[in-house]
């Protein structure tokens, strides 16, 4: 039997959904019975038989801090795909962000080693990656910098596969997949899917830096595939291109009919914005929408390489362009 963690997000449900599909007997993790509408939402999105292959999973209700609860759901279990995260760029979220992404990771690699998992696959991020210089391309091998200014949800994500490397020398065959901007249909109201109901309404402004982006049917394809490969111990950036944001808010704009953006956010603009919404978070209490990190973020050129991937499955990538537009119809629809 397959464990799924994290399977009401955008990569659990879109590999739930891959794997009851083909027959697979899963276990899936979830915490509240909210949460569990995004996973019919996706689930529905692809399928009239949404409502039995939803109930061809087996739900446990737990926590993936909850150990006690977890030593049960492993009863069974040869494989494992952990895709739980908290994705939070909010400085005040750090502590959570530590106990979520790293303390829950380890949890579930303590586990994995005590039952004999056969496979584990981590859904990691290209926020672990270092950075290079003169716009050279990164890959696996870009070595982190503890010393850069990272944001807390890249710091605590780093910390979550130094688990899993820990787990690999202790025996623990394991794969980290990190994954660009993940595109998919199904979830609207969050994560980049709530991009598209913002694209319909129309964007204001674009910015000047870049961004890479991957269709989550690739995440989720290339997961199943190296789960069943050979492959182990090692990590692949999931890229499929490095758009800029202007045309990516443009194919964003276009794929639900909405009206494209006219103005360019300057970075003198974001630093503004950014202080701004820390004055109103400080007022009002309201969660951050904008922090320093992202202001830079959507202001820096940085280019990924996903080589190794292609190579090492012989891999070919959705064209963004038809995700973005195929998504964008069943948004509308």
């Amino acid at each position: 039997m397959i464990l799924v963690t994290g399977g009401t997000g955008l990569v659990g449900a879109h590999l739930l959904y891959r794997l009851v599909s083909e027959k697979n007997k899963v276990r899936a993790i979830y915490r509240n019975k909210q949460k569990q509408e995004h996973t019919k939402n996706v689930f529905s999105t692809y399928s009239e038989n949404a409502d039995s292959l939803f109930n061809a999973i087996e739900w446990v209700q737990a926590d993936i801090l909850d150990i006690p609860a977890l030593s049960e759901l492993f009863k069974g279990i040869t494989r494992v795909y952990h895709c739980a995260a908290l994705v939070s760029f909010d400085p005040n979220k750090h502590q959570l962000l530590r106990q979520t992404n790293i303390e829950g990771t380890a949890n579930l690699v303590n586990l994995s080693l005590s039952n004999k998992i056969e496979r584990f696959c981590y859904v990691s991020s290209i926020a672990t990656l270092g950075y290079t210089l003169n716009n050279v391309p990164i890959t696996e091998e870009t070595i982190w910098n503890p010393e850069d200014d990272n944001n807390d949800y890249a710091i605590t994500k780093y910390g979550a596969e130094m688990e899993v490397w820990r787990g690999t020398q202790e025996g623990l065959a394991a794969i980290i997949v990190n994954p660009g901007v993940i595109l998919g249909a199904g979830i609207w109201s969050s994560g980049t899917g709530s991009l598209f109901q913002k694209a319909k309404k129309g964007f204001k402004y674009y910015t000047a830096g870049t961004v890479a982006l991957v269709d989550v049917e690739d995440v989720v394809t290339i997961m199943i595939k190296l789960t069943n490969s050979a492959i182990k111990n090692e990590r692949f950036v999931l890229v499929s291109e490095n758009l800029s944001y202007k045309k990516f808010i443009e194919s964003l704009a276009q794929s639900v009919s909405g009206r494209a953006p006219q103005k360019l956010a300057t970075k003198k603009l974001l630093n503004m914005a950014w202080r701004l919404d820390w004055l109103k978070h400080k007022l009002t209490g309201r969660e951050r929408q904008l922090t320093k990190h992202m202001s830079n973020s959507l202001n820096s050129t940085t280019h990924y390489c996903s080589d190794k991937i292609k190579t090492a499955l012989n891999y070919k990538f959705k064209a963004i362009d038809q995700s973005i537009s195929k998504i964008g119809n069943m948004y509308l629809k």
